[in-house]
């Protein structure tokens, strides 16, 4: 093993190279296509569809903002007291403040 940046590298086991698999060479990359292709082609289209239909959670229509946000220690004391889920419970108080104080 050898260290670069401080990460192990492990150099590969020449026993372990599969020679039936070889490296991909910039020819294979220019020839390869997308999933969404090639998938079709080859399996039932049920099988196809749900190998390529899209992982996790669905995206909001309006999602949350990522935001940095400094707090006075007792507001968070406060919400975190509340258990689990307290940063919803703090984002909803904040939305009935805005709905109980128009600009």
């Amino acid at each position: 093993m050898r260290e670069r940046l401080n990460v192990v590298v492990k150099r590969p086991n020449p026993e372990l190279i599969d020679d039936e698999i070889p490296e991909w060479t910039e020819e294979d990359f220019a020839r390869a296509r997308p999933a969404r292709e090639v998938l079709p082609e080859i399996l039932p289209p049920d099988i196809a569809a749900e190998m390529l239909r899209p992982r996790g959670r669905p995206r909001k229509p309006e999602p949350k903002v990522h935001l940095n946000l400094r707090l006075s220690p007792e507001v968070v004391a406060y919400f975190k007291a509340t258990g689990p889920g307290w940063q919803t419970r703090l984002d909803e108080a904040l939305k009935e403040w805005v709905k109980n104080h128009p600009r």
